[in-house]
């Protein structure tokens, strides 16, 4: 059974950047859609973006496109996200996912998970 491990998280200032990674083991992650979500206390979890399984399309949120930017390396068994320009409505527990099924924003279509990764962002 596959398994995600995100890393990258950590604490920047308001304008700064992290760079996120999902690494896979135990399955291939080539074959899956990667989403990228977030949560943040007291809040639901949230979809932030996505990238096909072969990395020609990427689907982001409204308030973080143009900032944020998911790649993936098949090779590597791996995603990543990069976050520019962050602001404190960012700070969350952010997780990757991957599912078989298409590009979908709805998190209950992906299957599998990661642990998350703690970003926060001062002011």
């Amino acid at each position: 059974q596959m398994q995600l491990v995100e890393s990258g998280g950590g604490l920047v200032q308001t304008g700064g950047s992290l760079r996120l990674s999902c690494a896979a083991s135990g399955g291939t992650l080539s074959t899956k859609t990667v989403g990228w979500f977030r949560q943040a206390p007291g809040r639901e979890r949230e979809f932030v973006g996505l990238i096909s399984h072969r990395g020609d399309i990427t689907r982001y949120i409204d308030s973080v496109e143009g900032r944020f930017t998911i790649s993936r390396d098949n090779t590597k068994n791996a995603a990543f996200l990069a976050m520019n320009s962050l602001r404190p409505e960012d700070s969350a527990v952010y997780y990757c996912a991957a599912t078989g099924s298409g590009w979908s924003p709805n998190r209950h279509a992906y299957d599998t998970w990661g642990q998350g990764t703690q970003v926060t962002v001062s002011s």
